[in-house]
């Protein structure tokens, strides 16, 4: 494949890291401190975006940051996949921004400063993850958004979000040190290298049972996918505050681990080497597993967070079913999924937000006839919910429809039947809620009085999510384009 020396992969990751020290100058001035995050966030979209005609015309961009280790540089290398999910993650960041102002000026929270600047920390991490060109660089980039991350789960710096950092510290930082790290050095011992490599690059090095328990290492070391059981920091996390919940959260932290392990499994395994081993199927059952049990944990939780929380967890593994069937249509439902995703869910995350901020509401149980009163943010849920289920007219129905065809092609049938019984129950967690904010008898409902909706900048972004989940239904560019180029050089194609 032909490549191209650019600086912009580096742009895109310095975009938001170079703005920290403008907006620490600016902390006595809300506005232009958010005008600075804004900016960034812009900018970094902007550059992201403009390496998308290079890479649709099948060009890898490339630039190498520091030789630190011998055969191990720190590079960064722009493909299909990568640049999905960084145009995914820039382009929300943007509008998370937005939802921040609102959120956070909203309930006046403290130390607003320190939240912007720790925000725009971890989506340097996040591209840097995105752009990795091999598993070191990858692995650095990932400890430093777990590092960045949690000064935003503790946000509050109450017992409760301290208890709950320290959880989050113990799972993603334990997991990826005492896990993916060794396994790691392993693969650069035996190998001599950790380039990601279209089919990998440990076939014939390392043994068939070696290769297994890699495998292991990796998919429960970068704990960020939540795969169970290493999953219990995702709901715990749900204390920080909203616009971190549902950008970090729901998909840039998350999603940081799910496209690691789809890297690892593509670029350092290959498809060919797991199929060989029966490797891909156990793969399924584990993912399997997670989207049953955790939409069943899901349907059990009153507070509306916690229940987001699980429905995440759920459908990250999705991802890891996606891309574990090594058929075309589910490796490019999968990756699909990373963008179809995002948008329902920080959807359903932004509208959290704001049913807190507008009416003080954190449990299910207290939505009764909440649609009265909030019938825009209701909307805006009712829409997040049909992309999260799969259901027409929104782009999570585009991403389900290439999973279940996935499934039909690698002759999976029992994952068939996983991914249509985990949508139903999608649908039995979400549903309700919607169906007792508009349609709850008036003797049921918790609210009286007037339409009163959270501050304008709480409800523009969920609206412009939720609009863009429905264009995605329509028009599932550039994403669809992304993902089967992707696949398309993953297989050899």
């Amino acid at each position: 494949m032909e490549t191209f020396v650019s600086i912009r992969p580096l742009i895109a990751i310095l975009a938001s890291l170079l703005v920290i020290p403008l907006i620490l100058l600016s902390r006595h001035s809300a506005n232009v401190r958010e005008g600075w995050t804004l900016a960034a966030a812009t900018l970094k979209f902007l550059v992201v975006a403009s390496m998308l005609p290079l890479i649709l015309d099948g060009i890898q961009i490339e630039y190498t940051i520091a030789p630190v280790l011998p055969d191990f540089p720190i590079a960064l290398r722009v493909d299909a996949m990568g640049l999905l999910f960084g145009l995914v993650s820039s382009f929300l960041w943007i509008i998370t921004s937005l939802y921040s102002i609102g959120y956070m000026r909203g309930l006046q929270e403290h130390a607003q400063t320190r939240y912007y600047c720790f925000f725009a920390l971890s989506l340097s991490a996040t591209i840097g993850v995105a752009f990795s060109a091999n598993l070191l660089t990858l692995y650095l980039f990932y400890e430093i958004l777990s590092l960045s991350t949690y000064p935003l789960v503790t946000h509050h710096q109450d017992k409760e979000a301290r208890g709950s950092g320290r959880k989050y510290l113990f799972f993603i930082l334990g997991a990826s040190i005492g896990m993916a790290l060794p396994a790691m050095i392993f693969i650069a011992y035996k190998t001599g290298t950790l380039t990601f490599t279209p089919q990998g690059i440990i076939a014939g090095k390392i043994d068939p049972q070696a290769t297994t328990i890699l495998i292991f290492l990796f998919i429960f070391g970068f704990a960020k996918a939540a795969v169970m059981p290493f999953h219990g920091w995702l709901p715990a996390a749900m204390v920080a505050p909203t616009p971190v919940s549902a950008l970090l959260h729901a998909v840039a932290v998350v999603k940081v681990g799910v496209f690691c392990i789809g890297r690892v499994i593509t670029g350092i395994f290959g498809t060919e080497l797991l199929a060989s081993l029966g490797l891909s199927t156990v793969i399924c059952v584990v993912a399997a597993v997670t989207i049953l049990v955790s939409s069943l944990i899901a349907m059990s939780q009153d507070g509306l967070k916690r229940r987001l929380a699980f429905s995440t967890i759920s459908q990250l593994s999705y991802i890891v079913l996606g891309l574990a069937l090594l058929s075309k249509s589910g490796m490019v439902g999968g990756l699909l999924h990373i963008g179809m995703h995002a948008f329902g869910k920080i959807t359903l995350f932004f509208c959290a937000g704001a049913i807190f901020v507008g009416a003080g509401v954190k449990n299910i149980s207290e939505m009764a006839g909440i649609g009265r009163r909030m019938p825009v943010t209701m909307t805006a849920f009712f829409i997040g919910s049909l992309s999260v289920i799969g259901l027409p007219p929104c782009g999570g129905f585009i991403s389900k429809w290439h999973l279940v065809l996935g499934t039909i092609e690698a002759d999976q049938i029992f994952m068939l039947v996983v991914l249509l019984v985990s949508s139903l129950l999608n649908a039995a967690y979400f549903l309700p809620i919607v169906y007792r904010a508009f349609f709850c008898s008036p003797d049921q409902s918790m609210f009286t009085g007037p339409i009163k909706e959270a501050p304008r900048w709480c409800l523009i972004p969920p609206l412009l999510t939720a609009g863009l989940s429905m264009v995605l239904f329509f028009y599932p560019q550039p994403f669809l384009w992304l993902a089967r180029l992707a696949v398309a050089g993953i297989i050899g194609e």
